[in-house]
């Protein structure tokens, strides 16, 4: 469920110290303490900017981009309903257009569990990888909102691949984005967009646009390789190429549900691996869990239990139509999301009446199903941003 990402430049330690540094004199700037932010998210209203700050995009290293940015705090909202507040990146083109203009909330695909990893913490230095698509769509004058998702780059462990948490915070990047002074995106219509990790966020914000966010002008959501099963892509992946994600994955669950109690289940192996993976980002935790069995890292495997199986249950999709037209696609050799699952979640989708355009990419592998439809998607969504109809192809 992942983007291969590039290594940083700088070592993770030096990353933490420095986002820690970054984050300090912000905190001290706006005369914010940890205290008074956590007080002040109960008392606001999710998509409520907490923060911001000016950094840079830039899609290579040095790369200039004609763009303003600004990274982010903003009030979202936990898988169990309870206010977080969630760090991002609002992208805005210097293209002399005032005014409102198009609006992408963009979900990224898979980066670790670190908060060295963040998108907003790769932006300023070029090494976030997923940039070099972000950049397709600023170069089209649309401004872009990239989340880093709940406890990446914030205070809490990464809920990686809880689906209501992320559909939250894509949801609420956009309101933030919008209520940003600065960036001028107060009436902009908005597009959602996310592959692999990104596409279960996109697609989770999706289902939820209706009842979470209905204030905001969704035009159309485009979600790739999408894992809408949990429990059927942690079956594909146990022992092969994918097997690190399940335990990042496991993490991410028990970070959101800590009553699952994951360490019960953990061999010494299985600790090891979780704390490695905590401080590291994807490719170097993909390489040290390859082929991997759950049966290696735990006493007793939590993915046969009720507890475990509900909440992994809790983020399956396609149950409820998205209120907007869908853009779905998905590789049919993808070696990390089985393909059942992404033509399963269309078919999920279509029998509940939703609007959805499908595209099944015969040659593609997970990766390059990210990289092939990144122009035909925005394409896509150009024609939802003109207002033109799309009656979809169930």
């Amino acid at each position: 469920m992942h983007l291969w990402s590039r290594t940083h430049p700088r070592s993770p330690a030096r990353l933490r110290a420095g986002a820690l540094t970054a984050l300090a004199a912000l905190t001290a700037a706006l005369g914010l303490t940890g205290g008074t932010a956590t007080a002040d998210v109960a008392a606001g209203s999710p998509g409520d900017v907490v923060s911001a700050a000016p950094t840079s995009f830039h899609p290579l290293p040095g790369q200039p981009t004609n763009t303003r940015a600004w990274h982010i705090t903003y009030r979202s909202t936990t898988a169990k309903g309870t206010p977080n507040v969630v760090s991002g990146t609002v992208i805005v083109p210097q293209d002399g257009r005032t005014g409102p203009r198009p609006l992408i909330t963009y979900a990224v695909g898979t980066v670790g569990l670190a908060d060295p990893c963040a998108p907003s913490a790769g932006f300023p230095y070029g090494t976030t990888v997923e940039a070099n698509l972000i950049q397709l769509l600023t170069a089209r004058g649309w401004a872009v909102v990239v989340t880093d998702y709940e406890g990446l780059g914030t205070p809490g462990d990464h809920t990686y691949a809880v689906g209501r948490a992320e559909g939250h915070a894509v949801l609420d990047a956009a309101r933030a984005a919008r209520r940003l002074p600065q960036a001028g995106l107060g009436a902009s219509p908005v597009g959602i967009m996310g592959y692999s990790q990104g596409g279960q966020a996109s697609s989770w914000a999706a289902e939820l646009h209706d009842s979470y966010a209905p204030e905001l002008d969704v035009r159309g959501t485009v979600a790739g390789g999408v894992p809408a099963d949990l429990l059927r892509t942690a079956e594909y992946n146990d022992g092969n190429v994918g097997a690190g994600l399940i335990l990042m994955a496991a993490a991410g669950q028990n970070a959101a549900f800590p009553e699952l109690h994951l360490e019960r289940y953990l061999n010494d192996e299985g600790r090891r691996y979780i704390d490695y993976f905590k401080q590291h980002c994807v490719v170097v935790d993909v390489a040290a869990g390859l082929f991997k069995r759950i049966d290696d890292v735990t006493v007793k495997n939590p993915l046969k239990e009720g507890d475990w199986q509900r909440a992994l249950r809790s983020s399956n999709l396609g149950t409820h139509a998205p209120d907007r037209p869908v853009y779905l696609y998905h590789g049919a050799l993808d070696e990390l999301i089985p393909y059942a699952v992404g033509t399963g979640l269309r078919a999920d989708w279509c029998a509940k009446g939703a609007t959805v355009q499908w595209k099944s990419l015969p040659l593609a592998e997970h990766v390059a199903g990210a990289v092939a439809e990144a122009i035909p998607a925005a394409n896509w969504l150009a024609d939802r941003f003109a207002g033109r109809t799309t009656e979809g192809n169930c």
